[in-house]
């Protein structure tokens, strides 16, 4: 999966439309904004259509605010 777009975002609490790279099926979901977040979990999470997760070609996204900003 990989962050389609992001609906709305308080802090670094985010609500975001999820797409799947195989089959292009999208889902709604939360998410943090944190490198450990966008480089681990979103390329883990498994689509709920077909069940595959980001492979290693998927480009990982980053956080849109900086890590050592305090919100």
């Amino acid at each position: 999966m990989h962050i389609k777009r992001k609906a709305s975002q308080y802090r670094r609490d985010f609500t975001a439309i999820y797409q799947c790279e195989h089959c292009d099926h999208e889902v709604t979901g939360t998410g943090y904004d944190d490198m450990n977040f966008h480089q681990r979990v979103i390329p883990a999470m498994a689509c709920r259509a077909c069940g595959k997760t980001a492979d290693e070609f998927t480009p990982k996204t980053v956080p849109d605010v900086a890590e050592d900003v305090i919100l």
